[in-house]
């Protein structure tokens, strides 16, 4: 068995995704109230608050909850150099330039000086085992990850086992949070600190090094480095997957919750925002073609068929959800189909159909290779001085020559046009986000 260099034995490899929480949008705050409210903006135009939305796990095949936490406190001038001088960026999986791909961050807390390797290893097991489940598996080169060294005092988080165990903890990580056992909280803005250090996050992710079971969303916060949210997780529990599962529900694919709380009674509001919520009944869906109503009296993947189910959005009575129990409803389930379109898409906001390996801001040679990089499965079709060419169809690699440009000694353009044909995603709105274009100028 491999020691960690504390000396502390090396925690069992998980068969199963661990706590790997992701950014949110604000998705539990907008459909928490009586009317549907516009996703907030940069949290530089917020009005103070005193306390932030967060959602929690009970366990791991139980309906999520939500509460309310105090705001982190602004960094003191010491903490501000603390980080400064530390928070080493670790490429862990690349796939391609910065901005051209989904850029996840995980920054690590309860992590000694001596346990980053150990740190490092725990990303690479967790999200391998993350991108193994649908949608990711079909789009995981749709992804860079990175990791973010936070040197921690002493190993392991506060909480861990009993309420009464403090450790001193780069991001403050502790169960316990609010008096909740498995709300695990942390330092919002020492995470804003560390995180920015990553040239583009997108999904933010705080891996705490524990093997106790618990984990945290928040879900009001959108960082002026470009993410929304931030997700918390212990880094050994087996059965902590579904946290990141259902998380990047929300901050990929702009998905409400689907659980529900009686003492919510009926909503009465207006039409959510969100596309897997409805005021509308699977007839009324049909017959105004609004929302999931494509995808209704087919099989989905979470089990069942497409419908309109009494409950979402918190409410028991007055919203609909498209299955009766998806992984934004219940832990341990998978996306339904309107979930997994959402997904899709949302992978595409942040990583287009098709992207260049090949640079595009200087000029190729005729018999110069240009590369790009696309999911399994996208269609390609090239294309010189705006004329499709039969040659070359799919290719991820060919030369300008082979394409038939001319040695004229003229400038030309040759082009690629990135098609995701997927049948998971059915709306044509959703769809333009499936396509993509890169355009080289080739030498005279």
């Amino acid at each position: 068995m491999r020691r960690r260099k504390s000396g502390i034995a090396r925690r069992t490899p998980l068969k199963i995704a661990t706590a790997v929480g992701v950014a949110l949008a604000a998705t539990l705050a907008a459909t928490a109230g009586a009317t549907a409210e516009p996703e907030p903006g940069p949290s530089a135009s917020r009005p103070t608050q005193s306390t932030q939305h967060v959602e929690y796990f009970t366990g791991p095949d139980g309906h999520p909850r939500h509460t309310e936490v105090p705001v982190s406190d602004p960094l003191t001038s010491k903490e501000r150099k603390t980080v400064a001088d530390d928070g080493t960026v670790v490429p862990i999986v690349q796939n391609g330039p910065v901005g051209s791909k989904a850029d996840v961050v995980f920054v690590g807390d309860g992590y000694t000086a001596a346990q980053q390797e150990d740190f490092h290893a725990d990303v690479r097991t967790k999200w391998a085992e993350v991108s193994a489940v649908e949608p990711y598996r079909s789009y995981k080169n749709l992804f860079n990850v990175w990791a973010v060294d936070a040197h921690s005092r002493q190993s392991g988080v506060s909480g861990d086992p009993t309420s009464d165990v403090r450790k001193d903890t780069a991001l403050g990580s502790a169960f316990y949070c609010d008096g909740i056992e498995r709300l695990l909280c942390v330092d919002t803005n020492k995470v804003e600190a560390y995180a920015s250090k990553a040239a583009d996050p997108d999904l933010v992710i705080v891996l705490s090094n524990s093997t106790k079971y618990g984990g945290a969303g928040y879900n009001d916060i959108t960082s002026p480095s470009g993410y929304d949210g931030i997700a918390t997780g212990s880094s050994d529990h087996a059965q902590s997957s579904q946290v990141v599962v259902h998380e990047t529900g929300h901050s990929l694919g702009k998905l409400a919750d689907e659980y529900v709380y009686e003492e919510y009674g009926t909503y009465t509001g207006a039409e959510p925002w969100e596309s897997n919520i409805s005021k509308l009944t699977a007839p009324q869906l049909t017959a105004q073609k609004k929302k999931w109503y494509r995808w209704i009296g087919q099989s989905s993947p979470d089990g069942g068929t497409v419908g309109a189910y009494e409950g979402g959005g918190y409410y028991p009575r007055g919203l609909y959800r498209p299955t009766e129990n998806s992984i934004m409803r219940t832990l341990g389930r998978e996306f339904n189909s309107p979930g997994r379109e959402a997904m899709i898409a949302g992978f595409h906001r942040h990583a287009p159909a098709v992207s260049a390996v090949t640079p595009t801001d200087t000029e190729v040679r005729r018999s110069q290779r240009v590369k790009v990089q696309a999911a399994e499965g996208v269609r390609l079709r090239w294309s010189v001085d705006g004329r499709s060419v039969k040659k070359g169809a799919d290719a991820r690699s060919i030369t300008p020559k082979a394409l038939g440009v001319p040695a004229d000694g003229r400038a030309h353009k040759v082009t690629v046009r990135a098609t995701d044909p997927t049948g998971a995603v059915r709306d044509p709105e959703l769809r333009k986000l499936l396509k993509g274009s890169v355009t080289w100028r080739v030498a005279r």
